[in-house]
């Protein structure tokens, strides 16, 4: 057996995201009236999060400042008279509040129990401890190891020396990282030379220079690549 932990991104990758913030989004603009909010306001805010995001990874912002400066910039785009830490914190515990399975992640998970499995995120050290602890992969978990706790975030090689250094691993070779951001996810685990695993279920091409050592579209894959058994 080549490998023998599998360290997983969450959203995106087992977690629908997308679901996620849109509950979290419209929770939130209803918790200040809002009832409208998601509709009249969730495009621009996405493409806001979005490239803070991006910057985040590029170390140009933190992820202390991105929590903010999203809804700062979108309500200054609006002209609109909300206080946007408090809306933030709002929003946060809401994003608590979700967890959206994608389908066939958590029978994936079940397969690969022999694994040493762990999760590595960019996100909220709460937020994504909350919403695992809702969710029915509760228990499935060694570890869950966020960039809020390590102070670093993928593609960083020094997020991964952390998650290295608190599951006491030395062998890079018995390593695989899976997840659906070339530049986060794949980029991180390459930079830090372990094995990656591209989880592209839309079948995105791929118009970077960054190469996954695996691309899946399924979680069947997956477990095939994990067993060495051949795809047929």
């Amino acid at each position: 057996m080549k490998y023998d932990v599998l360290l997983f991104d969450l959203d995106d990758t087992l977690f629908d995201f997308s679901e996620t913030e849109k509950y979290a989004l419209n929770n939130t603009f209803h918790a200040y009236g809002m009832p409208n909010g998601i509709k009249d306001y969730r495009a621009s805010y996405k493409k806001i999060s979005s490239g803070l995001w991006n910057d985040l990874e590029n170390g140009l912002v933190t992820l202390t400042d991105l929590k903010i400066e999203r809804f700062k910039r979108l309500f200054l785009q609006y002209k609109l008279t909300l206080n946007p830490e408090d809306f933030s914190q709002t929003y946060i515990e809401n994003l608590g509040k979700q967890a959206h399975i994608f389908d066939g992640a958590q029978q994936m998970l079940k397969n690969l129990s022999s694994y040493r499995l762990v999760i590595l995120t960019n996100g909220f050290q709460d937020v994504q401890h909350a919403r695992i602890a809702l969710s029915s992969l509760k228990h499935t978990f060694e570890a869950i190891i966020t960039s809020e706790e390590s102070g670093y975030q993928k593609p960083q090689s020094e997020f991964f020396e952390y998650a290295f250094n608190k599951l006491q691993l030395s062998n890079k070779q018995n390593v695989l990282m899976i997840g659906d951001s070339l530049t986060s996810d794949i980029q991180g685990g390459n930079n830090f030379g372990i094995d990656t695993c591209w989880f592209n279920p839309h079948k995105k091409e791929n118009t970077t220079t960054i190469k996954p050592t695996f691309e899946i579209s399924n979680y069947n894959e997956l477990e095939q690549i994990v067993k060495r058994v051949p795809a047929e």
